[in-house]
């Protein structure tokens, strides 16, 4: 794949309690449809690249989600829910009827909810190494909640150290960690916290009952478990991925490009 020249144009649409959600938009209006989803503590410069590389006839919208990026609220609301809202929001400004959606991370969680609000426009659900990690996405019970958000509360830098670690792979650069953990540490608050509770409280397996829509993960190889697989793989369809750690679709843009735009040209 090459690099394609796109045109692109920044927008903003409000919503309620003060939310500014802004995206960036390209690609022709009749075009087969992408709307991307960053992850926890990200925004959407994450998928800049990944854009460059798909056909330039497909129209390209990724959303920096409430508090994220240039996104800004003042809401009391940070469910995975809500999050898909702001989703939906942009996609019903650009009058999108058709689309595939597709996200990173929490951006995953995301991803499949917008799917549930809009069964007749997203045709498609994509995760980029997301709902595959069982000590996350499936809805725990409150003993667990707890022992995973705690130490959040108590010290939010080493929780979010830790996560960037535990997405990591052996041979990661440890200069790509500390800057995934540089970004994400600074994620505005009280937003990076009560996003997180959302996740974590979020019931995958409840909206996986609902969502019709053909969902594909891409998963890093040496995350992805069996457990998983055989847990979800009636209903997730789980494509293992050697394009780097947790956060390759930054790390390898053009491998994820190809990814996608197979998944889009279905």
């Amino acid at each position: 794949m090459t690099m394609t020249n796109r045109i692109v144009a920044n927008r903003e649409i409000q919503r309620a309690n003060d939310t500014t959600i802004r995206y960036t938009i390209s690609g022709p209006a009749d075009g087969p449809t992408v709307a991307c989803i960053h992850g926890w503590g990200c925004n959407r410069t994450d998928f800049d690249a990944i854009t460059g590389f798909l056909p330039e006839h497909y129209r390209v919208l990724t959303i920096d989600l409430a508090e994220h990026g240039e996104s800004r609220s003042t809401r009391d609301v940070w469910t995975m829910e809500e999050f898909a809202r702001d989703v939906t929001a942009v996609l019903e400004a650009e009058s999108v009827d058709n689309c595939v959606v597709a996200g990173h991370s929490l951006g995953g969680a995301v991803a499949v909810e917008v799917g549930r609000v809009l069964p007749d426009v997203v045709s498609h659900v994509v995760a980029f190494d997301a709902l595959h990690y069982l000590a996350l996405f499936p809805a725990p019970d409150e003993q667990l909640a707890n022992a995973i958000l705690q130490p959040f509360h108590e010290d939010f830098a080493a929780a979010t150290r830790g996560l960037v670690e535990g997405g990591s792979l052996k041979d990661t650069d440890p200069a790509l960690t500390d800057a995934y953990f540089e970004k994400m540490v600074a994620v505005r608050q009280p937003a990076g916290l009560r996003s997180i509770e959302g996740l974590v409280y979020w019931d995958m397996d409840a909206a996986l009952r609902e969502v019709k829509q053909p969902i594909t993960v891409f998963a890093v190889r040496a995350i992805l478990t069996q457990e998983a697989i055989d847990r979800y793989g009636d209903r997730i369809r789980f494509v293992p991925v050697d394009l780097g750690s947790h956060h390759f679709p930054v790390e390898s843009p053009e491998g994820t490009a190809k990814l996608l735009a197979d998944v889009v040209s279905v």
